[in-house]
């Protein structure tokens, strides 16, 4: 089994593997069946870093590979591995964001997430929107103060162990910096494959 160095973060008790596994598919690339399977394998293989999100449509599958692998002994125990998801722009409102939270930890069977992001920095009005790049009629701005308070109330909560940010600019990072009272641990860079918008390669910054 191959050893992932592994570095602290911010906030967070619980250091985080410097490789994770991507669950970022298109739309009819696999079933859950042979995702969960695929996830399996990972864990299996060494992996203990998992990013998904609400919109990657992987959370469902992931959470059954977790349940297995707990339940076959690959892993004791659920705190071996560092699970980062996100939350999705049409849910990007402050009475929205722990209705979010919760139905990822319901589909990923968990109680707590290590991490949680803000997918992007903008709005989208329509929840039915699942394509990159957004169609603009769509998009509005992010109430980032409000809705980085509802974020801030799920780690509190305990629903998450830190909070961060993906594909934020560094002048969105420092509004943030200049009223939080729990910083953003991260900001996940997503490069995006624009001939196959669905797929992102993700880099921690």
């Amino acid at each position: 089994m191959v050893i992932i160095p592994e570095i602290s973060i911010s906030t967070c008790q619980k250091n985080m593997p410097v490789i994770g596994m991507g669950t970022a598919l298109s739309h009819n690339e696999a079933d859950d069946e042979t995702i969960k399977a695929a996830m399996v394998d990972t864990i299996k293989a060494g992996y203990r870093h998992f990013d998904t999100a609400l919109i990657y449509g992987s959370e469902q599958p992931l959470g059954q590979a977790i349940a297995e692998a707990l339940h076959t002994g690959i892993i004791k125990s659920r705190d071996e591995l560092f699970i980062t998801s996100k939350l999705w722009c049409s849910f990007a409102d402050k009475h929205l964001v722990l209705t979010a939270i919760k139905t990822t930890l319901r589909n990923l069977q968990l109680d707590y997430l290590d991490l949680y992001l803000i997918h992007w920095p903008l709005k989208l009005s329509n929840q039915e929107i699942r394509q990159i790049p957004f169609p603009k009629e769509y998009i509005s701005p992010i109430d980032i103060k409000s809705v980085w308070e509802a974020m801030e109330e799920t780690q509190v909560l305990g629903l998450t162990k830190a909070i961060g940010v993906s594909n934020f600019s560094s002048k969105r990072l420092d509004e943030i910096l200049s009223f939080s009272k729990i910083p953003p641990a991260i900001n996940q860079l997503s490069l995006v494959n624009l001939t196959n918008p669905e797929i992102t390669i993700a880099a921690y910054g």
